[in-house]
């Protein structure tokens, strides 16, 4: 992850809509979701557009396309694999744990290269970045729905407008129940990232995507393709024989019932997705793609950022709060531990003969002097104020609220206030 400094010094950060939009290619395995990273890097070059290219998948030996930043830099992916006794879907996941721990040098790089040019460098002739490519594993659940996928991709769309394109296999989604597998599992992932989503039918060269797009927008003639799969008894692909054998034929099964079900309750789902075919062989399909690109960046600024920011808002609010309670809880602990043994202040009887013993002590007692007063007793409050204010002073200065906060007896130390 190795950066030069640019000489020229950092201009005003852009605008939403200057702001390069943010990429992130998600599919299953053997979708050709790095032969489609590549396709669209080489077509945004061709474009003299450049884009700043991210690569999250610690186990790929070798990819197609130079990456700005690459996991494989920070990580090794078999070294993490010995070390912690993992198979292949525990070490891709470790790495990512491991690599979402450097989040803010990454967006402090993303920021700091994906920003407006320079002066000199408009003079130059040279334009900004506008497309930020994110390939991430093979292991579509390991990346959506771990906890590091989470971090990486709220943290990138914080900063930058966000697009999912999610890559589908084309020929494998020919049949409706694959079909309606891969639907399920693009609306679990867009619900999950609650970011905008653009569904790419890949390796059209081989199958067109024509079909797909009639079903997603013709109930009916998903209904005729499902109502011939059941009288050929071919779920799936299967032969005749075999759906036989499985009981989905003649159009009586449970799986004929549910697809039919599914498709009626997806039908709002398609309306919020784009979608486009795409042969990442031949290229065909990439011009409507970017196509798609811009408007779910404008989807995404109009509709996405509002509510991230309002999610960000609670979330801070939610640490000041806790921060608060935790600043009191001490102050109150201070000062039963620091008064307990004041002057003129007796502990707790523990019994009820103690109680009755202190009752006698005190009709017999003398007045105490003043002398005999501890002097530090009067002093104590101001010092727990003093100290509070000391302690916010400082949680001020540190930029916001982290996980450090909460750790006051580190404060008391470093402040040496015993």
């Amino acid at each position: 992850m190795a950066e030069t400094t640019p000489s020229a010094a950092q201009p005003a950060p852009p605008s939403g809509s200057d702001q390069p939009v943010a990429i992130v290619c998600v599919g299953m395995a053997g979708s050709g979701k790095t032969t489609f990273m590549q396709r669209i890097n080489s077509y945004l070059h061709s474009k003299r557009t450049p884009p700043y290219v991210l690569n999250l998948d610690p186990a790929v030996r070798t990819v197609p396309f130079d990456s700005n930043i690459d996991i494989r830099d920070s990580v090794n992916y078999k070294e993490v694999m010995k070390q912690y006794n993992l198979g292949p879907n525990g070490g891709i996941l470790t790495s990512l744990n491991l690599f979402a721990t450097k989040i803010d040098q990454i967006l402090g790089l993303l920021e700091k290269r994906c920003g407006p040019p320079t002066q000199e460098e408009k003079a130059a002739g040279k334009k900004g970045i506008q497309n930020i490519l994110v390939d991430t594993p093979g292991q579509i659940e390991v990346f959506v729905w771990s906890a590091s996928g989470d971090i990486l991709l709220s943290s990138i769309a914080s900063s930058f407008p966000t697009v999912i394109a999610y890559i589908i296999d084309t020929p494998r989604t020919a049949s409706t129940s694959t079909f309606m597998s891969n639907m399920l599992y693009a609306c679990s992932i867009l619900y999950k990232t609650k970011l905008p989503m653009i569904l790419v039918f890949n390796k059209t060269d081989v199958k067109d995507a024509e079909f797909a797009k009639e079903w997603m927008t013709d109930f009916e003639a998903f209904q005729a393709a499902l109502r011939q799969e059941q009288e050929t008894g071919s779920y799936g692909g299967a032969e005749g024989g075999e759906a036989g054998v499985s009981g989905l034929g003649g159009g009586s099964g449970y799986m004929g019932s549910l697809l039919n079900s599914m498709s009626l309750m997806l039908e709002e789902f398609y309306s919020h997705l784009s979608v486009v075919g795409v042969s990442s062989m031949t290229g065909q399909g990439v011009d409507e793609f970017f196509e798609a690109v811009q408007e779910k960046k404008a989807e995404f600024l109009r509709d996405y950022r509002p509510e991230l920011e309002r999610r960000q808002k609670e979330r801070e609010k939610e640490k000041e709060t806790r921060r608060e309670k935790e600043l009191d809880r001490l102050m109150k602990d201070m000062a039963v531990g620091g008064s307990k043994k004041r002057s003129g202040q007796k502990e707790e009887p523990e019994t009820i003969s103690d109680l009755e013993d202190e009752d006698e002590d005190d009709a017999g007692g003398e007045m105490l002097e003043p002398d005999d007063v501890d002097p530090d007793a009067e002093d104590t409050d101001d010092k727990i104020s003093g100290l509070q204010d000391r302690y916010k002073t400082a949680m001020k200065g540190q930029g916001g609220p982290t996980e450090d906060d909460y750790s006051f007896a580190r404060y008391v130390r470093s402040a040496n206030v015993g």
